[in-house]
């Protein structure tokens, strides 16, 4: 695998890596006002690797003052476009210079896969914060047609202050997705990263500075949900809030909103995601490859992961052969080895969660195909089910672990039921060697990204976010992106000649 280092190199780096630790607030580190602190911990091994600042309520009123006084005064957004650009694209050579660091980093706060972490992740992010600094001077605003006596402009305007409130799954990911539009767009940010996951995001802040990216434009403010997420989703001067996790987070970001100054709120939330296989598909094996990285790509902590395997009766069995031969590829263990495609669950706590839904299989005598073990209490078996009914839990709620279940159809119709029976609509993918099914299934599954024939999200340049209870507000990635970051403006010039009397 090009660019991996050995498992030894990547550990020694570990060793040698200095964890920043503290809040960061208009420019600079520092404590929490109350000095609370919390531990964060390497899940695969339990090791505690830094105790990161606290924050509260009081920190999130410090960070807000200071980002809207950046704002205010224009320090960042009163650039030019081109001004901004350069800035970003300095931050994407930074970052791509600590490529291997922040690889690392991740891999030991969230326990993926390191090879996951520098072919992908960081990769990805970088090329996130290009696109969209490359897009800053290239999206125009309109005229309107209103005759020769007016001059009507519609201008985008950044909309202020930014709450960003990210999730564990992909931490460096998620947080470009997020701060490359609304930087983009001349927005302050103030980026609250999961408690389980806060250590890349603070070193990205240092890098931020010394881009360019002006004190008071970029605070990251460590701690829980209810200590930092709830005051930035209520506080009036606080924009829009900006979140992707879970559907039940997300309505009470909604609620706060209602609750206070009604500020914009961009949700991406869950998903339960079907992936169709009809019994035209040309190559099976290929659609097995498809599925297991569908299913098991990041452990299953994916909220598109295609985690409900929806396949005709006439392929089933022998789909399934062929998932089986493809998951021998799939090793398990230390996610500093670059060996290794899966890594452990990213806590204690959620791994218990993953755990229980085995344990309910088991209960209910379901048929495990594949998999279906544990191991050191943190790392879960990529796990087949067969025979799951659309009444059954597995088929129902969103595990975000690695766990595909199998159920049968015999119709189109039947198929597009099925993966319709479901409160989320995030993503999906249909196999099928018919272009009538092809058509037919995508336009038919509620979902806001269907792939056909493969597993994906498409790239940087499409929309990415669902329908029903996956989303609500708004798009990540793409140029509609930075729609959600600005507000129009219509300015009506009369220049009509005056009557002279």
């Amino acid at each position: 695998m090009s660019g991996l280092l050995t498992a030894s190199e990547y550990a020694k780096i570990a060793q040698n890596l200095v964890f920043p630790t503290q809040a960061f607030i208009d420019g600079q580190f520092q404590a929490s006002i109350s000095g609370k602190t919390f531990n964060t911990t390497n899940p695969a091994t339990g090791e505690l690797l830094a105790e990161i600042t606290a924050c509260n309520h009081q920190d999130v009123d410090h960070a807000v003052s200071k980002a809207k006084a950046a704002f205010d005064d224009g320090r960042w957004h009163r650039l030019s476009p081109n001004e901004r650009k350069q800035v970003l694209l300095k931050f994407a050579d930074l970052l791509e210079q600590n490529t291997v660091e922040l690889a690392v980093m991740e891999s030991l706060d969230s326990g993926k896969p390191v090879s996951e972490c520098q072919l992908t992740d960081v990769p990805e992010m970088i090329h996130t914060i290009r696109w969209h600094a490359e897009l800053i001077d290239k999206i125009y605003d309109s005229t309107a047609p209103v005759g020769s006596d007016t001059l009507s402009l519609v201008v985008r305007e950044a909309i202020g202050v930014v709450g960003l409130v990210l999730p564990w799954n992909f931490p460096l990911l998620m947080l470009a997705w997020k701060i490359a539009p609304s930087l983009a767009a001349g927005c302050s940010v103030v980026i609250k990263p999961a408690k389980e996951t806060t250590l890349t995001a603070l070193r990205v802040a240092e890098l931020a500075i010394e881009a360019g990216i002006p004190a008071g434009v970029f605070n990251i403010l460590p701690g829980g949900g209810r200590e930092v997420g709830e005051p930035l989703g209520r506080h009036m001067d606080v924009n829009m809030v900006s979140f992707t996790g879970s559907t039940e987070t997300g309505r009470l970001f909604l609620k706060y909103a209602a609750e206070s100054n009604l500020k914009r709120i961009v949700l991406e939330c869950g998903g339960k995601n079907p992936a169709v296989v009809m019994n035209d598909v040309e190559d099976l094996d290929q659609v097995a490859q498809h599925i297991v990285n569908g299913a098991f790509w990041n452990m299953g902590e994916n909220c598109s992961a295609s985690s409900r395997l929806i396949v005709h009766s006439d392929v089933k069995d022998e789909l399934l052969g062929l998932i089986g031969v493809h998951l021998n590829d799939w090793k398990m263990g230390n996610p500093l080895d670059p060996e290794n495609k899966l890594g452990s669950m990213v806590s204690k706590s959620h791994y218990e969660k993953v755990k229980s839904y085995i344990d309910q299989v088991k209960t209910e005598k379901k048929n495990i195909v594949f998999g279906g073990n544990t191991e050191k209490d943190i790392f879960v078996q990529p796990t087949v089910v067969d025979g799951i009914k659309a009444t059954d839990t597995l088929f129902k709620e969103e595990v975000f672990g690695p766990i595909l279940s199998v159920t049968t159809f015999n119709t189109v119709d039947e198929a597009i039921a099925l993966a319709n029976d479901s409160v989320y609509g995030l993503a999906a993918s249909v196999y099928t060697s018919n272009l009538r099914h092809a058509l037919k299934l995508s336009r038919a599954i509620r979902a806001g990204v269907v792939t056909v024939n493969c597993f994906g999200e498409g790239d940087i340049t499409t929309p990415f976010g669902g329908y029903k209870e996956s989303g609500f507000g708004g798009r990540d990635k793409s140029i509609w992106a930075h729609d959600q970051y600005t507000e129009l403006k219509t300015i009506w010039i009369d220049v009509s000649e005056p009557e002279i009397h």
